[in-house]
């Protein structure tokens, strides 16, 4: 299922949302234009749980700040770009528009580190660089489904020939997808350690980004507000 559309508008142009989505794509493209330097630049760069653990399970290694920061900016393909710049364009502006620019740009960045860690926390011995800024768009999720629980999503319905489309209720569309998550991420520890060394999806990224969202949310100011006429759409 691809969520093409949400039916809350936003009031004002979502300026930092937009920026976001133009940043990743500017590192993406620089990504593809380093060729065979690519792997030993993530190595370098990127998130990587066995160094903040110091290689040994416990904690102690470098906190890397500056590399999760940057692992959020970098992808490993066109899909996994194009699927987290698609969930973020849809349901970043509205986060955005309640929170403000400001404290929007904040939470992205908190959700993000906090994704991070969860990630590394859960995958302490993993030598694979983390990338993708999916924990923070994670977080926007958490916080959507706190902020409009009554928000319905158009979404893409696909089986093989047959395309439909349907408009889902965020009530069941954005914990669906967190039970998934949750489901593979309790999987994924049972792994042995040469399978986590193979890399995958960060489950657990989008597991402490999703329970982050509204915590920081929260923490930032953010809260629902009573039923109010529409906004008027910014564009």
């Amino acid at each position: 299922m691809i969520p093409l559309r949400d039916d809350q508008p936003s009031s004002a142009a979502p300026v930092v949302t937009i920026a976001l989505i133009v940043v990743n794509v500017l590192f993406f493209l620089y990504e593809l234009l380093l060729g065979e330097r690519l792997e030993p630049f993530l190595m370098q760069a990127a998130f990587v749980p066995a160094k903040l653990f110091g290689g040994s399970g416990t904690p102690g290694g470098d906190l890397q700040v500056d590399n999760a920061l940057l692992s959020m900016f970098l992808h490993g393909g066109w899909a996994h770009i194009g699927g987290n710049m698609l969930f973020l364009w849809i349901f970043g502006d509205n986060v955005e528009d309640r929170l403000g620019r400001v404290r929007f740009a904040i939470f992205y960045v908190l959700c993000g580190l906090i994704a991070a860690y969860a990630h590394g926390i859960a995958n302490p011995h993993s030598g694979m660089p983390a990338v993708g800024a999916s924990g923070a768009i994670a977080g926007v999720l958490g916080a959507y489904l706190f902020l409009y629980p009554k928000a319905r999503v158009l979404t893409a319905v696909v089986l093989g020939f047959y395309v439909s489309t349907v408009a889902i209720p965020v009530i069941w569309y954005l914990p669906i997808w967190f039970l998934l998550q949750l489901i593979s991420g309790v999987a994924s520890i049972a792994r042995t350690s040469a399978e986590t060394q193979a890399g995958g999806v960060a489950f657990w990224a989008h597991i402490g980004g999703f329970v982050a969202g509204p915590l920081v949310l929260l923490l930032l100011g953010g809260r629902r507000q009573p039923p109010r006429p529409a906004p008027t759409p910014w564009a």
